[in-house]
């Protein structure tokens, strides 16, 4: 899953990017609102982390702009304002959710995996698909009750699909949301970790779609 963070405090950007990518996602960074929209707009985030009091262009209006656009990226704002209004205002751009600085990174991490969910249509923290359950909370796997060890792009692509589970999900969507911005991306290398993830599944609910991509689906249940 790729987060975008957008947060002019050089400092507290890093650590938000740092904590993302400790969690297990991929994670692109703007320290304007000018930079913070282009990116959002030509880029396929899952979610983005705007902060509100941004330099060149504020993050109520980086939002409205991408709300205008017809772009859906669930989005969680920060702000170091304590006024209703502010909240209120972000809400009304188009935020899904906010916190105020400071704040415990853990609680931007739950809320971040909370929009994910929720994007995806699932309720809990907890992805299944068969015998394989993914604690998206704790980043752990397990299959017929048993942990099994993942290496960070194999969870990144493991969840991804987890969180689209029973959909088609093209070559190029993976690509695209499993890589940063900076990463010299080759969508042949997708069907090496795919094998890879089967092996290590050990069951068979990862499917090849020829001609389509790849689908996280119950045994039996396979197109």
């Amino acid at each position: 899953m790729r987060i975008l963070v957008v947060e002019d405090d050089i400092d507290l950007n890093r650590q938000l990017v740092t904590a993302l990518v400790d969690a297990g996602y991929v994670a692109d960074k703007a320290h304007d609102g000018e930079e913070g929209h282009f990116l959002g707009d030509t880029e396929p985030y899952d979610a983005i982390i705007l902060d509100l009091g941004l330099p060149v262009l504020d993050g109520v209006s980086v939002l409205e702009k991408w709300r205008r656009a017809g772009k859906k990226t669930p989005v969680l704002i920060l702000t170091a304002r304590d006024r209703w209004s502010d909240k209120v205002a972000g809400f009304d751009a188009g935020a899904d959710d906010y916190v105020t600085k400071p704040f415990h990174m853990e609680e931007v991490l739950a809320r971040v995996r909370a929009l994910l969910r929720r994007s995806a249509g699932h309720a809990t923290s907890e992805l299944t698909c068969g015998p394989v359950v993914l604690d998206t909370a704790n980043a752990k796997v397990t299959v017929n009750g048993s942990a099994i060890k993942l290496t960070s792009l194999e969870f990144r692509l493991l969840a991804y699909l987890m969180h689209h589970n029973g959909k088609v999900v093209s070559r190029t969507e993976l690509v695209e949301h499993l890589y940063d911005q900076d990463f010299d991306r080759d969508s042949n290398t997708v069907e090496v970790f795919v094998g890879r993830l089967r092996k290590k599944l050990g069951v068979d609910v990862l499917h090849t779609i020829r001609g389509m991509g790849y689908s996280m689906t119950e045994m039996g249940n396979a197109g």
